[in-house]
């Protein structure tokens, strides 16, 4: 059997890249502009994974509140973008070698397809992607198995033949249910016993070893 995985998937937000603390303050600048209690930094961490007008659903009053608490999140987001965003350790380094490797690669993140290109190419990593699945690809979203099944169909690689890097319980749902290996990243926000009810196939403690898994696999 082959060694080498024919593609590897990532999710963005907590595996390739740190927006931690964007996500968090652009949350709190909605809640504050609208005056309403702000959830718990915990709280809002677990929906992440998840399109963020499903998260804001279970805040707002209506449709239109919905809206307003969206617009009010995509104004600090879309200003403040660049300034705390960072690459995780690696990253560029592993990508590379998945590409010598004659590996495709994908993301699959819960971000619109333009605004993940956009952190994409603020760290010069876009160039390694073969497809980007967003949010505004599909109909069903994570945990649903959709996306991760638009991105195999794109790259036109087996469930298989795929692994799947993320760090939330909905990267890993999404991957098991499409049939892929699903790694799960434990240098973002949640930790192996946070993901444990997700059942990842593996774990990963640093994204530099992410090489030597892959050559541990038989797939």
């Amino acid at each position: 059997m082959s060694r080498t995985p024919a593609a590897v998937l990532f999710d963005l937000d907590g595996t390739l890249i740190d927006s931690i603390e964007l996500i968090l303050n652009s949350a709190e600048h909605a809640f504050r502009k609208l005056e309403r209690p702000c959830p718990s930094p915990a709280e809002w961490l677990g929906g992440v994974g998840i399109p963020l007008w499903t998260m804001f659903r279970r805040y707002a009053r209506d449709d239109a509140d919905l809206t307003a608490l969206i617009a009010a999140y995509r104004e600090y987001q879309m200003t403040h973008h660049d300034r705390p965003v960072r690459c995780y350790d690696a990253v560029p380094e592993v990508l590379t070698e998945l590409r010598g490797r004659g590996v495709v690669i994908g993301v699959v993140t819960s971000k619109s397809e333009a605004l993940a290109l956009r952190a994409l190419a603020l760290w010069r990593i876009a160039r390694y992607m073969d497809t980007v699945v967003g949010c505004d690809s599909c109909v069903r979203h994570k945990p649903d198995p959709e996306p991760v099944l638009l991105a195999l169909e794109r790259l036109g690689v087996q469930p298989a033949r795929t692994v799947f890097v993320g760090d939330s319980v909905h990267d890993m749902e999404a991957g098991n249910a499409a049939g892929v290996t699903t790694i799960a990243a434990l240098w973002g926000p949640f930790s192996r016993t946070d993901l444990e009810p997700s059942r990842p196939v593996h774990y990963l403690e640093a994204m530099s070893a992410l090489p030597g898994l892959l050559d541990a696999l038989e797939l």
